[in-house]
C-alpha cells in the first residue's frame, strides 16, 4: 500500500504541501523534495488536501517557509507532523487588514 504524498519545494522549507485526501491523525505521509529524496512523517492531526504539514519542529516566533519564502510566523510551537494553518501561524502576506500598522 502506498502512503499519502506531500511535496517540499525548496531546501529551506519547513512545511510541505499534502496531495492526498483522507489524511488523518496517524497517517504516514511520504514527503518528497525536488531531487526525489523522501522522508516519512506520521501526521499528528487531520490535514485537508492542499494544506501544509510541518516537516521539522518549528518554534513559536519562527518563520514558516514554503517555496523558499517566508509565508508567515509560528504563533505556537509546531511539531513535526502538525497541520500548519491559521490556527497556529500568523500570515505575513496578503494581510490588507494590517496595512498601515507599524
Amino acid at each position: 500500500m502506498s502512503s499519502a504524498l506531500a511535496l517540499r519545494v525548496d531546501d529551506v522549507d519547513n512545511v510541505a504541501t499534502v496531495f492526498a485526501n483522507g489524511v488523518t491523525a496517524g497517517t504516514e505521509i511520504e514527503v518528497r523534495d525536488k531531487r526525489g529524496n523522501t522522508d516519512k512523517i506520521t501526521v499528528n492531526s487531520d490535514i485537508p488536501y492542499g494544506h501544509k504539514i510541518a516537516v521539522t519542529d518549528i518554534p513559536a516566533g519562527s518563520h514558516i517557509m514554503k517555496y523558499g519564502e517566508s509565508i508567515g510566523e509560528a504563533e505556537t510551537d509546531i511539531r513535526r507532523g502538525d497541520y500548519v494553518h491559521v490556527h497556529n501561524m500568523k500570515a505575513l502576506r496578503g494581510r490588507g487588514d494590517l496595512e498601515g500598522e507599524a
